[in-house]
């Protein structure tokens, strides 16, 4: 799966710093919010805002059309909830490390992909979920070969492709953009993999950049 994730170059020309820390897990013990994850949550609310990051994803969002005041960022709607919500153990691992970092993480079911992720301008005429809305043309997406799975970037994944307890085999996508460096992106990604270890400590995790130059 890592070799065949590709960002289109037309994403990189809107962004040419752009850069995408793909990561998977196999063999994942998921499980409802314990007193562990309930910490690492916790943790967020006694962290710093980092608007500089968050703007730079703001401006990503207005290069495209999109109004970040209505779809916001998912590090930026997530800033807002602190505390942030329990989901389950896998999701409050990543979304601690998000707002530890102010960088966007999607974390999703690898066993419901349907091909490789890929992140494109939209069409239009992609297939998407009725509660997830249709793409514009020019939207940034992440999809498959079934259609959409998260649209404006980052705002908001499909249902079908979701991190649930009984998730085995995960993908998570850390996006960064300048000013957060690349080294700070694979600190963040192995802060994940720590906590996702913690939890599953037979997982097995493998990860690759996607970066303009690469």
């Amino acid at each position: 799966m890592l070799d065949y994730i590709w960002v289109d170059d037309a994403v990189f020309d809107l962004r040419p710093d752009f850069a995408v820390l793909v990561m998977t897990a196999h063999g994942l013990r998921n499980g409802p919010t314990d007193e562990r994850s309930r910490a690492w949550l916790a943790a967020t609310s006694r962290l710093e805002a980092q608007p500089d990051k968050i703007d730079a994803w703001k401006d990503a969002y207005r290069a495209f059309g999109a109004k970040p005041q209505r779809t916001r960022p998912s590090v930026d709607a997530l800033t807002r909830r602190l505390p942030l919500p329990e989901i389950n153990q896998a999701v409050d691992a990543y979304n601690s490390i998000s707002v530890k970092h102010a960088l966007p993480i999607g974390g999703e079911d690898l066993d419901h992909y349907s091909g490789p992720a890929r992140l494109v301008r939209a069409t239009g005429d992609e297939a998407s979920e009725e509660a997830l809305g249709q793409p514009e043309p020019g939207e940034v997406i992440w999809r498959d070969d079934t259609g959409v799975t998260c649209r404006r970037w980052n705002w908001r994944q499909v249902a079908r492709t979701r991190l649930t307890e009984e998730t085995t085999n995960a993908i998570f996508l850390l996006e960064r953009l300048e000013p957060m460096s690349l080294d700070e992106l694979k600190i963040a990604g192995e802060e994940l993999a720590d906590l996702l270890s913690e939890l599953s400590p037979q997982v097995r995790i493998a990860s690759r950049l996607v970066s303009s130059g690469k």
